[in-house]
């Protein structure tokens, strides 16, 4: 891939993490979907739009909106090869033909200037190196005065997921996940952050809410134990773990997550995110390649 300048997010999502996701791609669908339709109401989006989705993983926020701009366009940029062959095949076999995918880092990718008319991203801006150069270069693709939107995290504590991993603290080197300003998951978990990026980056009108919505995590207690225990987070805290603690650990998140079981046994989990939107620049500057 040229134009790559994020390459330690370039080998995770090429490597392990991205094969994970593009497996498991219907469950993180599952988890994160309920932001959907607030992610692609607050984009605005009309029939003839150009629309750029960052960080489109296998491509579900992309083909949906694709479907809202049936005379126009949606291209989905991400870093990860696995998770791209996923959303090229979904989009053929739901025969959507607006839509495209092209492998690339949103930081220095080669937008041509006045290509969209609207970016969106359900939770796939976090990761940048450098966050401003990044929404830079999108504010360059925008037409003058087009429009962002996106979902991130917001604090950790908010997110169900790492609620749940958290509740085995005492038995698992359960650490800091990220802070705001670095790269990671949390980048954009300060409100504050949000707001001084875009508006370094060019963006005006920059408004950051609150979003909450359900996600399913597993058919039962078990089977989302298991699925966040194979998680990039959960791996990580099981290998450092012995063979007896990390049975307990699965034990122990089994018994947590048993008191979300909805009636028909599936597992649900709240998360509460940033949903945000800005207006690009009305005359944008040329990034540095």
């Amino acid at each position: 891939m040229p134009d790559i300048v994020n390459t330690e997010q370039a080998q995770a999502w090429n490597g392990p993490e991205g094969i994970h996701w593009a497996r498991n791609q219907d469950r993180w669908n599952a988890v994160n979907e309920g932001f959907d339709e607030p992610l692609l109401d607050a984009a605005a989006l009309t029939g003839t739009h150009r629309v750029l989705d960052l960080g489109c993983g296998s491509g579900q926020t992309t083909r949906r909106a694709a479907l809202r701009v049936p005379r126009g366009s949606a291209l989905g940029l991400d870093l990860s090869g696995p998770m791209l062959a996923e959303a090229w095949a979904r989009a053929e076999r739901e025969g959507i033909a607006n839509v495209s995918f092209v492998q690339g880092d949103a930081q220095a990718h080669p937008f041509e200037p006045d290509a969209f008319d609207a970016a969106i991203s359900r939770f796939g801006v976090m990761f940048y190196a450098d966050p401003v150069a990044a929404f830079g270069n999108v504010g360059w693709a925008l037409r003058p005065g087009g429009r962002l939107a996106f979902v991130c995290p917001a604090d950790a504590a908010l997110n169900g997921g790492v609620a749940a991993l958290a509740s085995l603290r005492g038995l698992l080197p359960f650490g800091d996940l990220g802070r705001p300003g670095l790269p990671g998951m949390f980048s954009l978990a300060s409100r504050d952050r949000i707001h001084d990026v875009l508006i370094a980056a060019g963006f005006t009108a920059v408004t950051v809410d609150q979003a909450e919505a359900p996600g399913t995590w597993g058919r039962d207690a078990e089977d989302a134990a298991d699925f966040l225990l194979g998680t990039g987070p959960g791996h990580h805290l099981l290998r450092q773990a012995d063979a007896p603690t990390r049975e307990r650990a699965r034990h122990a998140l089994a018994e947590h997550l048993r008191a979300h079981e909805a009636a028909d046994g599936t597992v649900r989990l709240s998360s509460t995110s940033w949903l945000v939107t800005a207006v690009g620049p009305a005359a944008p500057s040329a990034p540095g390649r």
